[in-house]
């Protein structure tokens, strides 16, 4: 099992607290409005924090949106680590994890675009940000293959494709350029990298 920093790491208690209810401010204007739902000021009023303190937590909407979604991404983390997929090879196991990850978003669609858009907007100052989405969705991808402690370098590069795959098909769907029939099958055959 791999580990990734957790989301505020080094926040005293109250800090965590604050930066809990700026992010499910922002998770709800969200899913209620997508992206342009999401106005830095009502996230400041909603979380019920000045709008200066809300930018020392998140310099922009893109920094914001991009942390909502590697908090999303955690939760999947967590529910991949507590109910292990059970299909019989790492490719089933990952297919069905990342099915079950599209099945989630398709319930809340103008979150995933909200996401989806900050992290496609996210420029060089975001870049941490969006290697912490990345770690998580590699550590998700690698717990659910359960190809023990140490993969090769072949299933390492094979993983990197699948969460590349994931992004991808994810952002194909968002945009209305792909079904979930295409969504699916796209995933299931990257997942069978991890099998050749």
């Amino acid at each position: 099992m791999t580990t990734t920093a957790a989301p505020g790491a080094g926040l005293t208690p109250r800090q965590a607290e604050r930066r809990r209810r700026i992010l499910r401010a922002s998770t709800a204007l969200a899913a209620r409005g997508g992206y342009e739902a999401v106005q830095m000021r009502e996230v400041a009023e909603t979380a019920e924090v000045a709008l200066g303190t809300l930018y020392r937590y998140f310099p922009s909407k893109v920094h914001l949106l991009v942390a909502v979604m590697q908090e999303q991404l955690q939760h999947l983390h967590e529910q991949v680590r507590r109910h292990p997929p059970t299909g019989e090879d790492p490719a089933a196991r990952v297919a069905e994890t990342l099915t079950q990850a599209f099945h989630a978003l398709q319930r809340e669609p103008r979150l995933a675009e909200a996401m989806v858009r900050a992290l496609s907007f996210a420029d060089r100052s975001v870049g941490a940000e969006v290697d912490a989405v990345s770690a998580v969705t590699s550590a998700i991808v690698l717990d659910a293959a359960q190809l023990g402690p140490t993969p090769t370098p072949a299933q390492q590069a094979a993983l990197r494709v699948v969460a590349h795959t994931w992004h991808a098909t994810l952002l194909a769907w968002l945009s209305g350029r792909a079904s979930l029939a295409e969504v699916r099958a796209d995933l299931h055959t990257a997942a069978r990298l991890l099998t050749l």
